[in-house]
């Protein structure tokens, strides 16, 4: 099985992340981690140099994830809104370039949280509006170098793009070599008929790859099919991190929107120190290969 760097997401360490917060690197590369995958919740809080710096002194990579709320969705209909939306994703591009990162994922096409039973001309519509705003977006993405990796969400979580078929077509309709896929293995469990599946289906367009348990808390302590989506990665030749990705249940609007009411961990500390335990061991050979690769418990 190939190796992949892994990453930790700053949700894990502090939400919203801050300048405050960066002094907090020093225990993601101590609990073992290649890089950090920063998520812009608040622009204003959060310098792209001081990121820079702080991930260079120690020795860690950095990818840029965006946070979607009611006021960045570049699917709205009222034009202003989606000029918002736009706004916010031309930051993380812009941010991106600064620390390097050589993509912006996240569920970019509209708000998080949202989940509407539209008609179909009115689905076909906000679908148009989002395909017009990230064709957009995209060229000065390209202009920086930098590439924008799409994730589908579970249906409980949107209802625009759930499942690795939908992402492509967003894909197919944006238009863009450098637009691709980020692929979420909590998501996938929900929407999937089988995780290795949706990795073979995206295949190319696999940019970009988060780990998170079938509850959301540690990978390995569930039932997710680890070794099979793993070795999918390798026949598609994927090559990027794998970043850990949960969330603080504590900070109420991000609880709130992904339904988050209970802890997944003991600690986010725990969860973080064991999950990029596990994925270094199966990553580098010595876990299982089936269903089976849960943490010792």
């Amino acid at each position: 099985m190939a190796s992949h760097p892994i990453g930790l997401s700053t949700f894990v360490l502090a939400s919203p992340f801050s300048d405050e917060n960066l002094h907090l690197f020093g225990r993601v590369r101590a609990w073992g981690y290649d890089l950090v995958e920063v998520c812009i919740e608040d622009p204003a809080v959060l310098t792209a140099a001081r990121v820079a710096r702080a991930a260079r002194d120690e020795g860690l990579s950095v990818l840029v994830c965006g946070a979607f709320g009611p006021g960045r969705d570049v699917s709205h209909e009222d034009p202003a809104r989606r000029r918002a939306g736009r706004d916010y994703l031309e930051h993380c591009v812009a941010f991106a370039a600064e620390v390097r990162s050589p993509l912006v994922s996240g569920p970019m096409y509209a708000p998080t949280g949202q989940a509407r039973l539209l008609e179909p001309d009115e689905r076909r519509a906000q679908w148009d509006r989002a395909v017009e705003s990230l064709r957009a977006v995209a060229s000065l993405a390209a202009e920086a170098g930098v590439g924008l990796a799409v994730e589908p969400l579970n249906r409980f979580e949107t209802d625009l793009v759930n499942t690795v078929e939908q992402g492509l077509r967003l894909c197919d309709d944006i238009d863009a070599d450098h637009v691709g896929l980020l692929l979420d293995t909590f998501h996938m469990n929900i929407e999937e008929k089988s995780l290795p599946g949706a990795v073979r289906a995206a295949g190319s367009r696999v940019r970009a790859v988060q780990a998170s348990e079938n509850d959301r808390g540690t990978p390995g302590t569930g039932h997710t099919d680890w070794g099979g989506t793993l070795e999918a990665l390798d026949q598609v030749g994927y090559t990027g991190a794998v970043v850990v990705e949960s969330f603080l249940p504590t900070v109420r609007e991000i609880a709130r929107a992904v339904s988050l009411w209970r802890p997944v961990a003991p600690s986010m500390d725990a969860l973080a120190a064991e999950s990029v335990r596990f994925l270094r061991r199966l990553l580098d050979g010595d876990g299982h290969r089936s269903g089976d690769e849960g943490t010792e418990r």
